[in-house]
């Protein structure tokens, strides 16, 4: 038999350790696999040869439970682009060799997959068949294509919509006129902004505004939107995506300020909500503020959705599953049937219809003005949320899995 090494990258999440899981449940569900190994922080991780034994991680049901209810990444992430050198892929093969796998999954975003693109890419022309190498999906940002959606967006939007509401119940209190201002995750597509949406589903308040990055802004328009909502409520709060720009392409958040770039060339990006917090400030003159969710999106463990955790851990074995049957540069991905009764199947797509490819918003899910969701989205994003894990406390806080 073959071993297995399982291996984790890009932003953290809140189901991204059920992925894990549900590869390890797989390898020893299938009596297929002889050893199990984990390579720490990813592909860099195992470029060094930082792997480790995941047997005694498997020696308890409590211990698994716990796994799939923690949030971030057990295994430890990175943020490491493959150089192009054939010598480096040469490498990761020895060592992939060294450790007797002929399997090895990498769970991530974009980035990790452009990973799995290469390193499969590298396997194919150089006749290399006795490795299979698999990518299962994993990002906040809902930004893969071939996937209906992502592990992690679920229980994101969970979160996001939760605090959304709680904002709102905040800012309801006084009848001055004010407008509160929340920054979400979300450089390209606003699938998590979007997700804002859900905190009105039971009747209760919801932002007034919702702007994402796939649809350019004025500040006139802004400033005008602001205006109108402020006659209908005295408080109003405003989703934004921390890339939306103007017209011109420019990002808000860069006239706001600069915090370099990360290890894949991407803008770090924070402040357009600063930004637009003084458009207000300036041109209305009420009393205004803006918040920025931050990391707080990514990670909220306590408040997982159910249905984004056991779909998380079904595409962690499928990606396996579909190695163990000879697949090799592949990702595993979701396809919806239908919103209701929400149903989907799990498959598994090529790597080079994923890789350096973005899921964008569809325009027509967003209203005329471009300003705020219409019910295409409610109903997509809807299931995504359903369910609630019975997490463990103790001392008065969420346990969670330390190996």
């Amino acid at each position: 038999m073959s071993n297995l090494i399982i291996a984790q990258s890009g932003g953290p999440t809140a189901a991204i350790n059920a992925t894990l899981l549900g590869v390890i449940q797989k390898a020893v569900t299938s009596g297929k696999i002889d050893k199990i190994y984990g390579a720490l922080h990813g592909i860099k991780g195992l470029l060094a040869e930082e792997i480790i034994d995941l047997g005694p991680m498997m020696e308890s049901t409590e211990n698994m439970t716990l796994l799939s209810h923690t949030p971030a990444a057990a295994l430890g992430s990175c943020r490491y682009k493959l150089k192009g050198d054939p010598e480096e892929y040469g490498k990761i093969i020895s060592i992939l060799k060294k450790y007797g796998a002929g399997y090895f999954v990498y769970i991530g975003g974009n980035d990790s997959m452009d990973t799995v693109a290469q390193l499969s890419k590298y396997c194919r022309e150089n006749g290399i068949d006795d490795i299979k190498v698999m990518g299962a999906p994993k990002t906040v940002d809902n930004d893969l294509c071939e996937t209906d959606h992502t592990p992690g967006f679920g229980s994101a939007a969970k979160y996001i919509a939760t605090t959304f509401a709680e904002i709102y119940r905040d800012i309801s209190v006084y009848d001055m006129p004010a407008v509160t201002i929340v920054e979400v995750m979300g450089r390209h597509a606003g699938w998590l902004t979007a997700a804002s949406c859900l905190a009105g589903i039971n009747g209760q308040g919801a932002p007034g505004l919702v702007y994402i990055p796939e649809i350019p802004l004025t500040e006139e328009d802004f400033i005008s939107h602001v205006q109108e909502k402020l006659k209908e409520t005295p408080y109003l709060c405003v989703a934004i995506s921390e890339g939306i720009k103007g017209p011109d392409g420019v990002l808000y958040s860069e006239k706001q300020e600069s915090k370099g770039t990360d290890a894949f060339g991407h803008k770090m990006l924070s402040g357009a909500g600063k930004y637009l917090e003084r458009l207000i400030s300036r041109d209305i003159g009420c009393k205004v503020r803006s918040i920025e969710l931050n990391l707080m999106q990514r990670c909220a463990g306590h408040i997982v959705s159910a249905t984004d955790i056991e779909e998380s851990k079904l595409l962690g074995q499928t990606a396996l599953d579909r190695a163990l049957n000879g697949v090799s540069g592949e990702m595993a991905a979701i396809r919806r049937v239908s919103d209701k009764p929400y149903k989907v199947v799990y498959e598994s797509v090529s790597i080079d219809k994923v890789a350096n490819n973005e899921k964008l918003v569809p325009r027509d899910w967003m209203n005329e003005k471009g300003n705020h969701v219409n019910q295409k989205m409610i109903d997509y994003l809807y299931p995504l949320i359903q369910g609630e894990c019975n997490i463990q406390y103790k001392n008065g806080i969420p346990m969670h899995f330390t190996s």
